[in-house]
């Protein structure tokens, strides 16, 4: 069962109508009795055919824009699915109405506060983004209920959103669209070609300590803010996204955005640091240099580790230029999810990025740690991270302009990593001098 009770309803239409939800449930409270009849005939009936029928209970307000965005969709739903009949409820002018939206509510152990809200086959979900969105999603559940009736499993999971692995058989990945969307989008961008260069530079420089210790403390520190700094970050453009709700206009804003960060990044691998680019400025690079140095010829633990806390927050300000279109992008993927999320599941998706972003950056730390030697990162090869990175956040960025539906497909985030990784690779080979030349 998946409930969602944010609407993003207008201020003052949501103060209208929730006085008037609110006035309505108050007397249902009143007047609420239990009912005999029981659950199975609630949601299903039997049709005159001898078929067995689905009953699609949509609650909804005259004062809900959500649910007037919502009403083609179900008014062409019994045309889609002869087997269903669907009941159109308005709550908000009839008490008997928003008692029987609480009780069905109640039933499936949900509270009736928001509408618009879909119940059918002892599921209820609550809120209304688009056809492509949370209309497919209703749709499938659908599906899937009406395979577990006619007991036709092949019913249950529309074409393409099943695969099949070896020894596990069969597996949906609809549930796991959001997760593979978070870990794929953050391996790609814990490649940043910017916190590799600060960190490669400042174990080089540690390895003349010729302490493991010094470098695992130091390495790890600096991992440790750079995720903090990288959650902080991102946390702050979730809820810059939670507050505008799904407007379509901060869609595009976002998807021109990221194009244009895209098309800098490809850029500054044929033509590194000509013109715009979001790299470390060079102004910049002295500081932090004198301060990794620093570092090195600090005698006391607790100086050293604050330093390096200080070094990692100047650093990562710098390094959020390089890649900050993904963090842009995965956010406002998040609050465009089929049916908005938990609070706290927002932040554990956040939780989860940074804890892959941040893999990398730890596991060069251990290497260095573990072999003691010196590393620095190429120019070439801080370029065709930039080129990888730039391919993919061009496909990202195409998507939230076109049909920001389709980043709800884990699969499809799976297919532009693919498709950027095979493009970088044949360009670096088809110009392998490109963007060695400044």
């Amino acid at each position: 069962m998946a409930t969602a009770a944010r609407n993003g309803v207008p201020l003052a239409i949501g103060l209208r109508g929730g006085f008037i939800a609110a006035l309505s449930l108050c007397l249902v409270l009143l007047t609420d009795t239990a009912s005999g009849v029981s659950d199975d005939a609630i949601w299903y009936q039997q049709a005159d055919s001898g078929e067995r029928q689905i009953e699609f209970y949509f609650f909804w307000s005259r004062q809900c824009p959500h649910c007037l965005e919502a009403h083609p969709f179900v008014e062409n739903l019994p045309q889609e699915f002869p087997w269903l009949r669907v009941h159109s409820t308005e709550v908000s002018a009839s008490v008997e109405n928003a008692r029987l939206y609480m009780k069905l509510a109640g039933m499936l152990g949900e509270d009736a506060r928001s509408v618009p809200g879909f119940l059918f086959c002892g599921e209820m979900y609550v809120g209304y983004r688009s056809t492509e969105t949370t209309g497919a999603m209703l749709r499938e559940r659908l599906l899937a209920c009406r395979a577990r009736l006619t007991g036709d499993g092949m019913a249950v999971a529309p074409p393409g959103t099943g695969v099949a692995l070896p020894l596990l058989g069969a597996i949906d990945l609809r549930g796991w669209s959001l997760p593979l969307a978070t870990v794929t989008l953050a391996f790609l961008d814990a490649f940043n070609p910017c916190a590799f260069f600060v960190l490669l530079f400042l174990l080089s420089l540690m390895v003349h300590a010729a302490s493991r210790l010094r470098m695992a403390l130091v390495g790890g520190v600096f991992v440790l803010c750079s995720g903090l700094v990288y959650f902080v970050f991102m946390a702050a453009w979730l809820n810059a996204f939670l507050v505008v709700g799904e407007l379509r206009l901060v869609t595009l804003i976002a998807g021109v955005l990221a194009t244009a960060m895209a098309a800098i990044n490809i850029k500054d691998f044929f033509w590194f640091k000509r013109g715009v680019t979001l790299s470390i400025p060079e102004r910049a690079q002295p500081d932090l240099f004198a301060r990794m140095r620093g570092l090195v010829s600090a005698r006391n633990l607790t100086a050293m580790l604050a330093g390096t806390v200080i070094l990692a927050l100047a650093a990562n300000t710098y390094e959020l230029l390089c890649t900050a279109g993904f963090p842009m992008i995965f956010t406002r993927l998040l609050t465009l999810t089929l049916t908005p999320l938990p609070t706290a599941t927002y932040y554990l998706y956040l939780v989860l990025y940074n804890v892959v972003y941040v893999l990398p950056l730890t596991a060069i730390t251990a290497v260095f740690v573990f072999t003691l030697g010196a590393r620095k990162l190429t120019v070439r090869e801080g370029r065709v991270l930039k080129l990888l990175s730039g391919l993919m956040m061009l496909g990202l960025g195409i998507l939230l302009l076109v049909d920001p539906g389709l980043l709800n497909n884990g699969l499809m985030a799976i297919a532009l990593l693919a498709a950027a990784i095979a493009l970088t690779a044949l360009t670096a080979r088809l110009w392998p001098d490109g963007g060695t030349s400044s």
